[in-house]
């Protein structure tokens, strides 16, 4: 295994050949091609940036196998394999291969790790480490585009039969992880094919980041209904220019109206990115933590109980209480379903908030990305319950990192 890092400059000499009109060629033709055309045009793109040949895959909704686009081709773990070693630390990974080498190179939508792009070529040289991390650039791109209306790249993704209430909360769900260097926001969910009632939302808008954690009451359709209701309404408040009270307040009023024999607990937040300053709303939902210098901060964002969503009633008119706090560089606030610190294992002993909290801090310590930490933790919580969740388990992590 060979560690890869970019040249800071281009090694003296040409170069293997590029036949850019073919390229651009490809370029354009990949715009209309089809979802399962991507296999044989990441090989063409491959050739014509003078590589050998290149394959695509991406994780599974678990992110424990990495999943070729060529159905001929068989998985590969995440962990345990060179390819995942790629995927885990976003970072290249080479390996000899017959009479070349394969370089592994992530693929990346932002801060969203999609997969992994394997690149065959007799051998390895600075320009060809930078063709190899473009055509990988420009891969993602195109699965990007092409998975929002791809049942194939959906299906190849999954490894189990999802449920129905799965997949229509699914659909609403934004991608796992958003963000840039200076804040990045990344969130799981179990189990991952028959979920309900839990939900998460995240979206940037200018230098502000929104978060949204949700718990439906119930494990059917119906709270995967309410859930969706929510998303719905927070998104149409937020595009509107609405504050953060008036937000809370349009998912009360639409699941009020629309589900009205429904709630679900909350924590909504509005985080500045420029300023720091935090603002949450709690609507009878287990508070958000705050974790700064490998310690948790006890009671930092705890606030006085409010209803949950969908059950203000009278309270309505009073309004939302905001909360206010002011992070400082480097801290990680945590959100998180009451499903997380329940899960049992088998002689019922609970896994806890100390010990949710703990494998937070050690894996940041190790230096794992917040996805990978999310990643890692959410397989802990699996294996201490025997992959058997009594309930729902969703935790949304958000790391502010401002320029120094």
């Amino acid at each position: 295994m060979i560690p890869v890092t970019d040249p800071p400059h281009p090694p003296p000499g040409p170069g293997p050949a590029v036949d850019e009109s073919r390229l651009e060629q490809l370029i354009s033709e990949a715009q209309t091609d089809r979802p399962v055309d991507l296999p044989p045009l990441a090989n063409r793109c491959a050739s014509a940036l003078g590589l050998d040949a290149a394959a695509i895959y991406l994780v599974d909704l678990q992110q424990q196998l990495l999943i070729p686009l060529d159905e001929a081709a068989q998985p590969l773990p995440v962990d345990g394999s060179l390819a995942g070693w790629a995927y885990r630390t976003v970072s290249p990974r080479v390996a000899e291969s017959g009479d070349g080498v394969v370089a592994w190179m992530p693929l990346l939508d932002g801060a969203e790790r999609l997969g992994v792009l394997a690149v065959r070529t007799a051998v390895l040289d600075g320009v060809r480490i930078r063709r190899s991390r473009m055509l990988a650039h420009l891969l993602a791109m195109l699965i990007t585009s092409k998975r929002a209306y791809s049942d194939w790249l959906a299906s190849r993704t999954r490894v189990a039969p999802m449920q129905l209430p799965t997949e229509m909360l699914r659909a609403f769900l934004p991608p796992r992880t958003i963000g840039t260097v200076r804040c990045v926001s990344t969130a799981v969910l179990e189990p991952a094919y028959d979920i309900a009632g839990d939900a998460f939302d995240h979206s940037v808008l200018k230098n502000v980041l929104h978060t949204m954690i949700l718990d439906a009451m119930g494990h059917d359709l119906i709270a995967g209904l309410t859930s969706s209701v929510a998303m719905a309404a927070a998104r149409n408040a937020r595009r509107s220019g609405g504050d953060l009270a008036d937000v809370v307040g349009a998912v009360d009023e639409a699941i009020t109206r629309w589900r009205p024999d429904q709630f679900c607990t909350g924590v909504l937040c509005r985080f500045d990115v420029e300023s720091g300053v935090l603002r949450w709303v709690n609507c009878g939902h287990p508070a958000p933590l705050l974790i700064r210098a490998e310690r948790v901060i006890a009671g930092a964002l705890d606030s006085p109980p409010q209803p949950p969503i969908g059950l203000a009633g009278p309270f309505r008119s009073a309004g939302w209480q905001v909360h206010e706090a002011t992070l400082e560089p480097g801290d990680c606030v945590l959100l998180y379903t009451d499903g997380v610190v329940e899960a049992r294992d088998q002689d019922g002993a609970e896994f806890g908030l100390d010990r949710f909290t703990d494998f937070i801090i050690r894996s940041k310590a190790a230096g794992e990305r917040p996805a990978e930490v999310l990643r890692l933790l959410i397989h802990a919580i699996l294996d201490y319950q025997r992959h058997r969740l009594r309930d729902d388990v969703t935790i949304l992590l958000f790391e502010w990192h401002p320029p120094q």
